[in-house]
């Protein structure tokens, strides 16, 4: 079926049809919606080719994934990411083109893709301070959406972010709560933007309950469940030990748990976990009781709100930057207790 045959199918013009199917605001919701499921129910898929002659564009959106040996991006929350991200550009009509590069060769690619204009624009991904992908993408003209942001004017670029200062200083204000005096942090690499946001809602939240921060029970390390093991040890076996963890990954959650059960102890009871956890679909948090008290973000729908921002403002480019600030909702779960 061709786009002419689904429009005559709804009743719809051509033109109706096709804002539809690439989310242009105008188009009522309810509109939409019918669109959307007449080509799901008739399997009508646009022509890219024909797109693309139509309106002078590549119809691709790009990713640059360095090869890193300090902040490994193809990992599961990135493969949610994208599995958000792709639903609205295959429904968009758009398709999607990773770039696999070292990590020196990012800004190469970037200036090689809008020079040959082979995507219509881009995604950063994992941005750290003093990050030069953003200066850059706006020297070359490349409309851009940032997943995440980085410590400098926010109102001068388009981003899509979880609170992740708010979401730490909660889950440490609740273990303070719960009467943890020692409290352990186990982040990610604070040259990133997201690791340092969530240091400082650790530090903000001890200092609202006037408890020290303890340079022996902090890390800050890439977010594996060795890494989560092996900290947790050492830390566990100090002459004051820590009670509680608040880890950056579920990943390195499940290493502290490791930890914690080979020392004959009982995670809940004799050591609570806070973790972040992105509700990923393939790498879930327990069923109905979480096993794993948790800041909850969907990092899937943090892709969805990201392709749609990038593709509008491929539509409407003069429209300046749009943010979107996510929040995570802190659930409760079998890994927290009160302090021993």
């Amino acid at each position: 079926m061709n786009l002419k045959q689904l429009a005559a199918n709804l009743g719809l013009s051509q033109t109706t049809v096709s804002r539809a199917l690439n989310g242009y605001p105008e188009v009522a919701e309810a509109t939409r919606k019918r669109v959307l499921a007449a080509a799901t129910q008739h399997n009508y898929r646009p022509n890219t080719r024909a797109q693309s002659l139509a309106t002078g564009r590549a119809m691709a959106i790009g990713h640059v994934i360095p090869i890193s040996t300090r902040h490994e991006m193809m990992n599961p929350v990135f493969g949610d990411f994208i599995g958000g991200a792709g639903e609205i550009y295959a429904r968009a009509g758009y398709d999607m083109m990773l770039t696999v590069v070292p990590d020196d060769a990012e800004g190469t690619a970037y200036r090689s893709m809008a020079q040959r204009n082979s995507v219509d624009g881009a995604v950063i991904h994992g941005p750290r301070a003093g990050d030069p992908r953003i200066a850059l993408l706006k020297e070359v003209g490349l409309p851009f959406v940032v997943h995440g942001r980085v410590p400098v004017d926010e109102s001068d670029y388009s981003w899509v972010d979880v609170n992740n200062r708010r979401a730490f200083e909660r889950a440490t204000l609740h273990l303070a709560d719960l009467g943890h005096r020692r409290i352990a942090l186990l982040n990610g690499l604070e040259t990133m933007d997201f690791a340092i946001r969530r240091r400082e809602g650790f530090e903000a939240a001890l200092a609202a309950r006037s408890l020290p921060f303890l340079p022996a029970l902090h890390r800050a390390e890439e977010m594996t469940e060795s890494y989560g093991y092996e900290a947790a040890s050492t830390m566990l076996a100090l002459p004051e030990p820590p009670t509680a963890f608040l880890v950056s990954s579920l990943i390195t959650a499940m290493g502290v748990r490791r930890a914690i059960e080979a020392r004959g102890m009982v995670m809940g009871r004799d050591v609570s976990i806070i973790t972040h956890d992105d509700d990923l679909g393939y790498f879930k948090n327990g069923g109905e009781v979480p096993v794993f008290t948790a800041t909850r973000s969907s990092v899937r729908e943090a892709g969805r709100i990201t392709a749609e921002m990038l593709l509008g403002l491929i539509e409407a480019p003069d429209n300046g930057p749009r943010q979107h600030l996510l929040e995570a909702d802190l659930t409760l779960g079998l890994s927290t207790g009160p302090a021993p």
